[in-house]
């Protein structure tokens, strides 16, 4: 081959290779949505790790933006259609700020495997352990770092296979953790041959074969309650028109008269202005709908332009029949980056679009539950429930500890996507960690109950106008996960992170 012919060439290969690991990255998001194909993570790391076992560093940095970006691109594409049906930006404009995110975002898994490249051994073993490591500290970098973004972490697409034994020992993250190690034990393995290879292969197997025995509950039965969940269907475009505004709330009103459970759970912003907006007697009618034994969560807007506006449930109850403010509220505190406030230096973004009600004001970090019925029902609203460490705060004091968790959404915002299952996903993992159940109120769906395993045990068809009626268990007791989350947040994950880290460093300085 001729001198010139030499970089075109490289540039084929390494073009070629690039687009593969996007296509790579992009089949890893689909466990997260597809029921049965979590063995498909394993996979694609493995495949991913046996690349980067031989390359220089900055090609393993390529490598992991490119993975990156994939994952990303495939695994919340969805945004596009707030941004450009419901935010009116350019559609070209749409699909770059996508990109542009899923790029940015993906940095953090290119530096990782760069720094992987250089720090590893040669050795099967310990550089799997270094590569889970550095992998667990890019999820955490993207989970938490800028207010976070977890959306479509490892761990949510095990929800259904045996790691999820994981959950309430080391959350989300922790299988995330667990499934690099297994998946890169392997692939390391084979570039000392193929019978290491099995042999490391047969190891992850047997384990995979033994987690789902050794299943236990840290809660035990804290009574039932009766719920009715109303999932609205008010399509996102229609929300705030003046001419659909009154028959929606007309028909809310009638379900939650109509409602045969107890405590009644509307989802987010199912009333979407303010009480002192929707006038005296609409107020009114909703809150004399309550008292004695009937109680409500619902979410609204509250505030005003002095004290800033929030995104809040208000609980509906025997206490509320009085003027507006006597009732309790929740107000979301780990809000949506652009949707609810607008980052320093961003406005001029949330300019080209069309979205209101997009820089609320932050809620407590660790509220105090519903009570009602005998259960303490803990709210969040839609995006809070990707935040497990956060929910453990709440775990802090046993004996005041949630003993139901509940979500109110609306991702409306996504159309009918796989945004829908991904999010039913991410509750479903909440559930696992925290042994709590999660009782789902959506506009759009997934409006459904989820049990302290992880089991859907009903559900509303989504883009369907009703009320499901649910009993729920409530638990009582706290899981590791709750206790050691919710006493030191993720650091526990950051040290092993760092001390795994830190002593590949050492190995590498060794003479």
């Amino acid at each position: 081959m001729s001198a010139a012919g030499a970089p075109a060439a490289l540039r084929r290969r390494v073009g070629l290779e690039v687009g593969a690991t996007l296509v790579l990255g992009a089949a890893f998001s689909l466990p997260s949505t597809w029921t049965g194909a979590w063995w498909l993570q394993f996979l694609c790391i493995g495949l991913l790790v046996w690349r980067v076992g031989r390359a220089a560093p900055a090609h393993a940095a390529w490598l992991g933006l490119a993975f990156g970006t994939g994952w990303l691109c495939a695994g919340t594409w969805w945004l596009f259609i707030s941004l450009h049906r419901y935010g009116g930006l350019p559609a070209p404009l749409a699909v770059l700020a996508v990109l542009a995110l899923s790029v940015a975002l993906s940095a953090y898994l290119a530096a990782a495997l760069a720094l992987f490249a250089r720090l590893r051994r040669g050795r099967a073993a310990p550089d799997a352990l270094l590569f889970a490591a550095l992998w667990l500290a890019a999820e955490l970098a993207r989970g938490v770092l800028f207010t976070g973004f977890p959306w479509a972490a490892t761990g949510y697409g095990q929800v259904d296979a045996p790691l999820a034994t994981l959950a309430p020992w080391l959350g989300v993250y922790g299988i995330g953790f667990v499934l690099a190690a297994g998946a890169a034990g392997p692939a390391l393995a084979f570039h000392s041959g193929p019978r290491q290879a099995a042999l490391a292969t047969f190891g992850v197997a047997a384990l995979l074969v033994v987690l789902p025995w050794g299943t236990r509950d840290f809660s035990t039965p804290a009574g039932t309650l009766g719920v009715t969940l109303v999932q609205t269907n008010v399509a996102q475009d229609e929300k705030f028109a003046p001419d659909r505004l009154p028959e929606a709330l007309s028909w809310l009103e009638a379900a939650m008269r109509e409602a045969r459970g107890p405590l009644v759970i509307a989802p987010e912003t199912a009333i979407p202005l303010l009480p002192d907006q929707l006038g005296p007697e609409t107020w009114r009618s909703f809150t004399a709908l309550f008292g004695g034994e009937r109680a409500a969560l619902v979410g609204l807007p509250l505030g005003s332009f002095d004290a800033g506006y929030t995104n809040s449930v208000a609980g509906l109850s025997a206490q509320a029949r009085a003027l507006p403010g006597s009732f309790y509220r929740y107000d979301k505190q780990h809000l949506v980056p652009f949707g609810e406030f607008i980052p320093p230096g961003f406005h001029w973004f949330v300019e080209m679009m069309d979205i209101p009600l997009g820089d609320f004001a932050r809620g407590a970090k660790v509220p105090p539950s519903f009570g009602f019925g005998g259960q303490r029902v803990a709210p969040n609203v839609c995006y809070e429930d990707l935040f497990g460490e956060e929910l453990a705060l709440r775990f802090a004091d046993a004996d005041q500890a949630p003993t139901v968790f509940a979500n109110l959404s609306n991702i409306g915002w996504f159309g009918d996507t796989i945004a829908i299952t991904q999010h039913l996903h991410i509750s479903r993992m909440r559930t696992l960690e925290l042994q709590r159940p999660m009782l789902r109120a959506t506009n759009t769906g997934a409006t459904a109950l989820v049990d302290h395993r992880g089991r859907v045990t009903a559900q509303l068809a989504p883009f369907t106008r009703g009320a499901l009626n649910v009993t729920v268990e409530g638990r009582s007791g706290v899981t590791p996960f709750a206790h050691w989350a919710g006493t030191f947040g993720i650091a526990p994950l950051v040290a092993l992170s760092l001390l795994v880290v830190a002593v590949a460093g050492r190995w590498m300085r060794a003479p």
